[in-house]
């Protein structure tokens, strides 16, 4: 239970991290306090957690038939969502939590890998010839 508890909070901490540096990238983002950046940070993982999934449910079809591109308009809607339910965190618009999105999925991946990492190299790099002739 508290390692469930203590992995939660990792999450909360790295979602919160990519939040904020994306806050600097893009100049649609922006956070009043760390308070807002806080409450955004766990209130995107709980609309990713619910709501993501039944709205992924919903629309098969349309993710089949653009090739699952309609999941990167799926996640630029849960970060709209949270904009409108956060007081003092500000997303300017459809684009701008489009492109956060992505990058956000990006580097909260990358920051897993090295804090959820296995053993001591997280990136495995085959060291064999895998060309056959």
């Amino acid at each position: 239970m508290t390692n469930d508890i203590f992995l939660f909070f990792i999450h909360l901490g790295i979602t919160a991290l990519s939040l904020w540096i994306a806050s600097f990238i893009f100049r649609g983002i922006q956070f009043a306090n760390y308070g807002a950046l806080t409450m955004a940070a766990f209130l995107l993982g709980l609309a990713n957690a619910f709501i993501r999934p039944i709205i992924i449910l919903l629309t098969i079809p349309l993710t089949i038939v653009t090739f699952g591109f309609f999941l990167l308009v799926i996640n630029a809607l849960m970060i709209l969502f949270v904009s409108s339910a956060v007081p003092g965190f500000k997303v300017d618009g459809f684009w701008t939590a489009f492109f956060a999105s992505i990058f956000i999925a990006a580097l909260s991946f990358i920051f897993g890998l090295f804090i959820f990492q296995s053993g001591p190299n997280p990136i495995i790099i085959p060291t064999q010839n895998l060309i056959y002739t």
